[in-house]
Parts: C-alpha cells; sequence; structure tokens
C-alpha cells in the first residue's frame, strides 16, 4: 500500500515531520517498508535558460542550444520540436542519470556538434506520459534552482506492508486515523455529502443467488448518471496516481482507483449504453467466459461470483470487470457499482483464475460493509464535478450486512494482560480515536465500527490500546530461576537419524538436503501415478510445477542431484540424505529414512583408476546405516525382491524376518532415462522407523570390555553347494557352528568351472576364531572345523571340497 505525504495530510492534519509519520506508523503496527522521495531521485536535475537556439548545421530536425545552467554556459544539441530562446528547462549535466530512457548522460558529439548535458522532457524524469517536448518550467523559475521544487516532485511515498487483520489501512484515511489516536495530529476526513438523485434510475439490479449462496453478494447498489464527458483526470488526481505508481487513464477509471487508495473502497463504473437488461450477481455457470479488462478471457464456473446482463457474464464480482461493457472516451452514460462480495468467495476466484487486482486484495480481506451507500455518493460528487452529468436515484439490491458487534470490555484488562498502567481515560480516548463507542458502564460496552472486522472480543481492544500507547511502553521482569532440570534426552528416532548420518558420513559420503516435494512424473516412477493420488501425496496448490508431489522416496532428488553435479565435471560423487519420507498424507505415512546414490567414475590416474562402485558398496552403505541404528545386522537375510524402480538382477531387499529394513541396488536404467541421468547409478534406502526397539533398558552403564589377550586364528574352508543356495545362507551356518570361539566369518572367493560339478559352484570363506580362557590346541581347532563342516552339509546340503 503506498501514499504520499500531501494525500495523507487531506485526512490528517499535522505538523509533523515525514521521519515522525514514518516512526509512528511503525509504533502502532503499520510496517514502512521504504520511503521514496522524489527529490532525492531528481536531484541532479535543475533549472536551465535557454539564451540562444539555431538549427543544427547537418540535421533538419536537430537544434544546437546555448543554455544558462548553474554550471555556466553549456552547449546542448536538442531534437524537441519547442526547443527556443528564452524558455526554462530542465537540466541534466553529464553524469546525471535520467530513468526515463535509462542512460548516464557523458560527453558527446551529435553529428559533430558536441554536447554537454541534456534538457529533459517529463517522460524522461518519469514524471508522466508526455513525450512531444521538453519540459517547460515557469518563467519565474531561477536558473540552478530544483526541478523537483518547481514541478511539484517533492512529495515523498510511503510504502508499508497492510496486515491481513487490518483491511481498514487499505486507505489512506485509515491511516490517518492511527495517527490522529496516536497524538499526531487530527483526523479531517471529510464525510460523503449525499447528491440529490433527479430522476429513478433506468438500469435495474438484481441478486440471483440460491438459499444457500445468499452471502456470496448479499448487497449490490448502483447509479446511473446520463450525460458524462469522460477524458483525462485533472492534474492533482494524475499526481496522486502517478506518485503511487498508477498510471492514469481516464476520468472515471482514474476515480475508481483513488477511491480504491483514499477510502480501501473498490467501485466499478459500467458504460449504461453497453448494458442490456438487468444487472444481475449471481454464481456463475460451467463454460460462461468473457473478455475481462486485462485483455484476457476467462471462464467462470458455479463457485464463483459473477455480474451479468442479459448478454452474459460483464465480470467477476470482486475481482475483475469486463472489457465489453468497459467505458472509453465515447461513453456518455455510465453506472456506478458498489457492492459488498464475500471474502472468501472471492480469495479462491482469484486463487483459480490467477488474477491478482486490487479490488480482489480489498475484498478477499475485507471492506466495511456500511461504506456501500457514502461511497455510492462520494462516486458520483468526484464523477459530476470532474464529468459533468445528471445522477439518477440509487439503486439498492439485497441488504447491507450488519456489522453490529458489541464488546464488554474491563479497562483493567489492559494491566492484567500487558502490564502496562493506561488510564480509563487514556483508554477512553484511543478507542473513541479509532472509531470505537464507548459506553462506560460497568464493565464498558464498546461498539466495534463496521471497518475493523478483526475486533472479535476484549483481548482485541487490550491491543488497540496497547499499540497506540506504543509497544516500547511494555514492563520487562526477569523471569524467576527455574529448578535445574534433567538435560533433555534424544529420542530414539532422533538419535537413529543423527547415528545413521554420522555413519554414511564415516562411509565417505556427502550429506544433502532436498526438498520434501519432486517432480510428480518423477514421483511416480517410484510409486505409480494411481497411488500418489489415492494417497494424497499429489498437491492441490504446490508452490511450483516441478515441486506438485509429496516425496514417496529421497532417491529421486538425490539422483538428480548426482546429474546437476555430473553436468558440472562432477561424475564421481556419493550423497546422501536422512529426511522423512511419505507413504500418505495420514500422520501414520510420515517415514524417516536414510537413502544414498553413488555415481561412480573414477577419474584417471597412472597408478590406476580406483575401483567403481556396485551393488556391494551400496549393500554395505545399507548394512553400516543399519548398524549405527541399533540394527541386529547379524541376524538379516537378503531377499532379491527389490521395488521395480531397482535393476531385478543386481538389487536385494534385507529383512529381519517379513519386515523390511533396506532396499539396495542399482537404479533401473529405465528409471534413470526418463529423468534423463546417465548411469549406472547405486542407490540404497533404509527405513529407520523398522528397525525394531531394542528389549535391552537403555542406560548410561557401559557394557563390559569384550577383549581377550590371547591371538586369534584363521581358519579357511571351501565348500560346494548347489548353484541357487545363496552365499548368506552359507555364512549364516559357519557362524552357529560355534557361536562363542567363531567371531568372524567372511566370503573370499566364488568358483564355477573345471572340477567343480555343473549346476554346483564353490564358496570359499575364512572363518576368524578366537580362544577366551587358553590357547587352543590342535586337536580343539580340528573340533571346531568339523563343527562347521557338519553344520554346512546340514544347513546347506554343502559338501567340503577336496
Amino acid at each position: 500500500m503506498k501514499f504520499s505525504l500531501s494525500w495523507l495530510k487531506e485526512h490528517l492534519e499535522t505538523d509533523a515531520s515525514l521521519d515522525e509519520i514514518v516512526d509512528t506508523m511503525v509504533a502502532v503496527g503499520l510496517e514502512v517498508e521504504s520511503v521514496e522521495n522524489p527529490e532525492e531521485r531528481l536531484a541532479a536535475f535543475t533549472i536551465g535558460e535557454v539564451l540562444h537556439a539555431e538549427k543544427h548545421p547537418d540535421a533538419d530536425k536537430l537544434k544546437v542550444c546555448k543554455v544558462a545552467t548553474k554550471d555556466g554556459e553549456m552547449q546542448i544539441v536538442c531534437g524537441a520540436p519547442n526547443a527556443r530562446e528564452g524558455i526554462k528547462v530542465a537540466y541534466a549535466p553529464v553524469g546525471a542519470y535520467v530513468p526515463g530512457i535509462d542512460v548516464t548522460l557523458s560527453k558527446a558529439k551529435i553529428r559533430g556538434q558536441e554536447s554537454h548535458g541534456m534538457m529533459c522532457s517529463v517522460r524522461e524524469l518519469e514524471l508522466g506520459d508526455d513525450h512531444d517536448g521538453i519540459i517547460e518550467a515557469p518563467a519565474d523559475a531561477k536558473v540552478g534552482d530544483p526541478v523537483s521544487a518547481w514541478l511539484g516532485a517533492n512529495d515523498p511515498v510511503i510504502d508499508f506492508e497492510v496486515t491481513p487483520n487490518r483491511p481498514d489501512t487499505n486507505g489512506v484515511n485509515g491511516v490517518a486515523r492511527d495517527l490522529a489516536a496516536a497524538g499526531l495530529g487530527k483526523l479531517i476526513t471529510p464525510e460523503p455529502q449525499p447528491v440529490k438523485g433527479e430522476y429513478e434510475s433506468p438500469q435495474k439490479v438484481e441478486l440471483r443467488f440460491p438459499e444457500d449462496a445468499k452471502n456470496a453478494c448479499p448487497a449490490f447498489a448502483g447509479r446511473y448518471i446520463k450525460g458524462v464527458k469522460n477524458g483525462p483526470s485533472p492534474k492533482w488526481l494524475q499526481d496522486k496516481l502517478r506518485a503511487i505508481g498508477l498510471r492514469p487513464i481516464s476520468a472515471l477509471v482514474d476515480i475508481t482507483n483513488y477511491l480504491s487508495y483514499d477510502r480501501a473502497r473498490p467501485f466499478h463504473v459500467y458504460d449504461a449504453d453497453k448494458l442490456k437488461g438487468v444487472i444481475h450477481a449471481r454464481l456463475g455457470e460451467k463454460g460462461e467466459t468473457f473478455l475481462a479488462l486485462d485483455g484476457k478471457e476467462y471462464e467462470a464456473d458455479e463457485t464463483m461470483t459473477v455480474i451479468a446482463d442479459d448478454n452474459g457474464v460483464l465480470g467477476f464480482g470482486g475481482v475483475i470487470g469486463g472489457e465489453d461493457t468497459g467505458c472509453s472516451d465515447e461513453t456518455v452514460n455510465v453506472f456506478v457499482e458498489c457492492a459488498y462480495f464475500d471474502p472468501l468467495r472471492t480469495a479462491k476466484t482469484g486463487r483459480k483464475t490467477g488474477l491478482h487486482t486490487d479490488a480482489r486484495y480489498r475484498f478477499e480481506r475485507g471492506v466495511d460493509p456500511e461504506f456501500i451507500i457514502p461511497g455510492i455518493e462520494m462516486a458520483t460528487r468526484l464523477i459530476l464535478d470532474m464529468c459533468g452529468g445528471t445522477p439518477s436515484e440509487i439503486e439498492l439490491a439485497g441488504d447491507i450486512p450488519s456489522s453490529d458487534k458489541t464488546v464488554l470490555f474491563p479497562p483493567s484488562e489492559v494491566k492484567r494482560l500487558t502490564g502496562m498502567d493506561v488510564s480509563p481515560e487514556e483508554c477512553e480516548r484511543i478507542l473513541t480515536a479509532l472509531g470505537f463507542s464507548v459506553s462506560k458502564s460497568e464493565p464498558w460496552q464498546v461498539d466495534v465500527p463496521s471497518w475493523r472486522p478483526d475486533v472479535e472480543g476484549k483481548a482485541d481492544l487490550v491491543e488497540e490500546v496497547a499499540r497506540i500507547v506504543g509497544f516500547d511502553h511494555l514492563p520487562t521482569a526477569t523471569l524467576p530461576p527455574l529448578k535445574p532440570v534433567e538435560t533433555p534426552k534424544l529420542t530414539l528416532g532422533q538419535d537413529r537419524r543423527r547415528l545413521a548420518r554420522r555413519a554414511l558420513a564415516a562411509r565417505g559420503m556427502m550429506e544433502a538436503v532436498t526438498w520434501s516435494f519432486m517432480d510428480e512424473t518423477h514421483a511416480g516412477l517410484f510409486a505409480s501415478g494411481s497411488t500418489l493420488h489415492a494417497t494424497g501425496l499429489v498437491l492441490a496448490n504446490p508452490i511450483s510445477s516441478d515441486l506438485a508431489a509429496m516425496r514417496p522416496s529421497i532417491l529421486p532428488n538425490l539422483i538428480a542431484a548426482l546429474q546437476r553435479n555430473a553436468d558440472r565435471g562432477r561424475a564421481d560423487l556419493a550423497l546422501f540424505e536422512v529426511a522423512p519420507v511419505y507413504k500418505s498424507d495420514q500422520p501414520d505415512g510420515h517415514v524417516n529414512a536414510a537413502a544414498g546414490v553413488r555415481l561412480s567414475h573414477p577419474a584417471r590416474h597412472w597408478q590406476g583408476a580406483a575401483e567403481s562402485a556396485d551393488v556391494f558398496t551400496v549393500k554395505a552403505d545399507a548394512i553400516h546405516a543399519l548398524e549405527a541404528a541399533g540394527a541386529p545386522t547379524v541376524s538379516l537375510q537378503t531377499s532379491a525382491d527389490a521395488p521395480s524402480y531397482f535393476h531385478p538382477g543386481r538389487s536385494g531387499v534385507l529383512r529381519l524376518g517379513p519386515n523390511a529394513l533396506a532396499h539396495f541396488g542399482e537404479i533401473h536404467p529405465r528409471v534413470l532415462k526418463k529423468m534423463d541421468v546417465g548411469g549406472p547409478v547405486f542407490g540404497f534406502e533404509v527405513f529407520l522407523d523398522a528397525i525394531p526397539e531394542s528389549k535391552k533398558k537403555p542406560t548410561k552403564t557401559r557394557p563390559a570390555l569384550d577383549a581377550s589377550e590371547l591371538l586369534p586364528l584363521t581358519r579357511d574352508f571351501a565348500f560346494v553347494v548347489d548353484e541357487a543356495v545363496a552365499a548368506e545362507a552359507l555364512l549364516k551356518a559357519v557362524r552357529g557352528a560355534e557361536k562363542k570361539l567363531i567371531t568372524g566369518v567372511s566370503l573370499f572367493d566364488m568358483y564355477q568351472g573345471k572340477g567343480v560339478p555343473e549346476g554346483k559352484k564353490s564358496l570359499a570363506v575364512e572363518v576368524l576364531i578366537q580362544p577366551r580362557e587358553r590357547t587352543l590346541t590342535d586337536e580343539e581347532i580340528e573340533a571346531i572345523g568339523a563343527k562347521v563342516v557338519a553344520q554346512v552339509e546340514k544347513s546347506t546340503g554343502g559338501t567340503l571340497r577336496t
């Protein structure tokens, strides 16, 4: 919301400086964002006088002028048709920045003639649209005086943020009311004066809503004015609009823009000769379209309030009007609309259509319902003053919404809720100055004005008093010392995430932080599109088209990050993230996961390139994360039923019984192709919430050190097993042969070929044996070996290879 200082002073009688006004606005809750002083922007431009002007020797449309300036007499080449001897001009010296043409002036030669500076037009100084000639300053202007002082461009403009709960401050009069209540001056906002209608309106209005939608537009008023003459608005009105960044269009349009900013009340003016039949407000119908004032065509539906006549839709109520019934210079008869539209329905219409207009901005926050008739009167007076014409009587359909609201308010609440000592007399003065009516019974009965829909109870009135007195007057007190409390501990989930993060970082992976949203197409590769919609993971109002779905897996985000790095020359990278994924939009659909991806193309080296990552690398990553998070990794089983976004022959699932704790493997080439990612890419995802809680009670006591003074020894075994037997089954059998003494088992070779029967394979394992109480004898070691062979044969059918 913007307004100029002179505009404010039409509503507030004050001698306060600009700094005092800005400071007071901030103090009462009107957060000022910027103050633009055109006098500072135009500081480089001063008054000059053309002493002599003659035709350029080498150009018919140029003149060589001698100009008296604050820098002395300067030669300036100018192409303006009105450049002539004796006029006072706006002089820009060499080095000045001219905003209208976005140029910093330098010394130049134009067709062989030197030019030192420039004589500017209105458009070049961004003071208007006129570009037919240079500015002609008043004859009594003195050479060297600032241009801004003579052209009325010394009016500061204040821009502040309107909070959603204060729709009244969308008008300059609302800002003035707050400043007057804060003691910065006297409120002098003039009341609209009634204009007598001279005939019955030939244009009728109606409301045509079903019973359950009458609140869409409870009141619709208008007035017919015949014999108007539309044209440019007066200079004072054009200056006001330009100061706040609006382009003057015509008197009728400028009046509606002026009232929106002056009184926070949108209006619309129709060319009455383009209307057919009764104007009516109703709900739209599917398929109805109209051409809006922004030159675009929009389609209505049954959720939107539309204004229509017998020809069809004229515009969206409270959002935008139509071009076909808009006013032009040929307009003779007009119909002025002033209505009240439901804020929620207006906001939904604007959101569906993507329209952002001043009318929508004000209606969706709430306008003063009781200003409908006074607003019509004010608009009528302005139109008659600027365009002439003869007004009809006012037409009103529906009933103006009642805004009667009384709040019981004990003045002692100010002290109770804020600690501020404010006398009852001061409370009454503040509330009265803000427009509230106070009846000093016990408790006080305070009538809320129609322009304050945000005030509901006594706490709101306390806030009004406190902000006008100043929140900087709130008393401060030191909190009493609290009893020492035990240091908060991490929850199990927090601890698991922390430990998994540290374990993956220790594996040489780099942590990434990505959005919880992703492209719907990419999400569909990791969860089917029907599943996404059925589980509510597709967003109704995404912040951007490529963040339209909640992520069912972290992998797509990490894979995309890998490709972005690869595009920039980093083709050997491992990323991980520990964060939530979403299985549905329900509370239990939030799952904590640790995921990682590897794109492994090691750089060449004279000693030989490093080994590339493979499916076993990411399996080890997953196991390390599980182990760090407290999963019993010794009991894990591996199955080959990984999700479809993994390569079916190069992937697996780590399970604990029927529960899947992790997926790992090579990402399916089909998925990478659809994501436009170069492979191969290997990834894993660990589901931290699926890890069972330890049955042991948590304790701060460290477990006893399990170390032996005796040296361990190793024994190698090679077993011939069926080709279908998983190596994991063999390792599990060996570990179970002697649980007390066998502390480690690892696979170091797999062989098929000569010497191994067809349909069989040879698996060689290294067994680590750790003596506990004494050194083992050869016989005891041989006995352990026999147990290993027997257990393998029993569990897998394997035999010792000879």
